[in-house]
């Protein structure tokens, strides 16, 4: 383990496991190869089948083209750490990697929760306005608003991360979990840390929480508009369109609420509950969107049963997501 007094440049931290269970974290390391190994080869290959696939260069696809870019960058910002930590017992990480692990993992974050935004605002046009779908949501405007996306939420990022490197930090450097977060990396600091805190607190509410909202209301107004369709079948039909984004939002937003609870009120908790929910955060959303979208998304199924030799699919019988 890492001690220290004050340390005013470059320190060394030391990223924990799972404590007490030290002897087992071969066997631990088994679920998370898995989760590993479903999140970079299922979303890897929803990129492969949508670039691959020319009726699927339209807007809703490469929406999910940008999920799965965030979905991918997640899982590989805390690939290098957890695999050292439970591979080759290498828990050390310099102050500098740190920085850059913790900049990646806050950044997908952020901005996967403005592509879950984005997507929401599709599904709303296709299902409140979907006479003007194909003028409101174009190609083009898709790519402008992703390379918005990609930015906003580094951009925002840069200032708290850099701040991190002037301040000193004393006592033991351990962090709680196998990767770097900035909400523990502030902790350990020996002054005043109020505009970082209160830089990230708005940052959150600003960015992440406000997209929560938004997508609320945008589910608001479809439930409004499928709610006033004529037949029960159309208003399941409608509502089918967006099964797939809502359980990705849930799968995202969910988590995350939990994980934010527990670090703003649950300081006296378990560590293993911080452990659990900063896991469940990371690992899980990134491993289920492919999932969720290979099963619930006719076309991308129909692309994998191709790409695997199988031909044409019963996919007709399972649920849709079409305009």
């Amino acid at each position: 383990m890492v001690l220290s007094n004050i340390t005013h440049f470059s320190p060394m931290f030391y990223l924990s496991s799972f404590p007490g269970l030290e002897a087992f974290k071969h066997w631990i390391f088994i679920p998370f190869f898995l989760m590993y190994l479903v999140a970079i080869s299922g979303n890897c290959l929803i990129l492969m089948i949508i670039k691959t696939s020319p009726r699927l260069h339209t807007p809703m696809y490469y929406l999910l083209s940008l999920l799965a870019l965030t979905d991918l960058g997640l899982s590989m910002s805390t690939l290098p750490t957890t695999v050292g930590i439970f591979w080759f017992n290498y828990h050390s990480i310099y102050f500098g990697a740190c920085q850059i692990q913790m900049f990646c993992i806050h950044s997908f974050s952020f901005m996967e929760s403005a592509v879950l935004l984005v997507m929401s605002f599709d599904r709303y046009v296709a299902i409140c306005h979907p006479l003007r779908y194909s003028v409101i949501i174009t190609g083009e405007r898709v790519i402008r608003i992703g390379l918005c996306v990609i930015l906003r939420g580094p951009v925002a990022l840069i200032p708290i991360v850099l701040l991190l490197k002037a301040f000193p930090y004393c006592g033991p450097l351990v962090l709680s979990h196998s990767f770097c977060l900035h909400q523990e990396v502030i902790h350990l600091a020996c002054v005043d840390t109020t505009f970082n805190n209160l830089y990230g607190l708005s940052l959150v509410v600003y960015t992440v929480m406000l997209d929560l909202v938004l997508i609320a209301l945008s589910y608001g107004f479809i439930l409004y508009t499928v709610a006033g369709l004529a037949s029960q079948e159309e208003q399941i039909r409608a509502f089918q369109t967006c099964t797939s984004h809502l359980c990705a939002v849930l799968v995202f937003f969910v988590p995350m609420t939990g994980l934010s609870l527990v670090h703003r009120f649950g300081k006296n908790a378990p560590p293993a509950v911080h452990l659990l929910m900063a896991n469940i955060y990371l690992f899980v959303p990134p491993m289920l969107n492919p999932v969720i979208y290979s099963i619930k998304t006719k076309e991308i199924r129909r692309a994998i049963s191709k790409l695997l030799g199988f031909g044409k699919d019963n996919s007709e019988s399972w649920g849709e997501m079409h305009h």
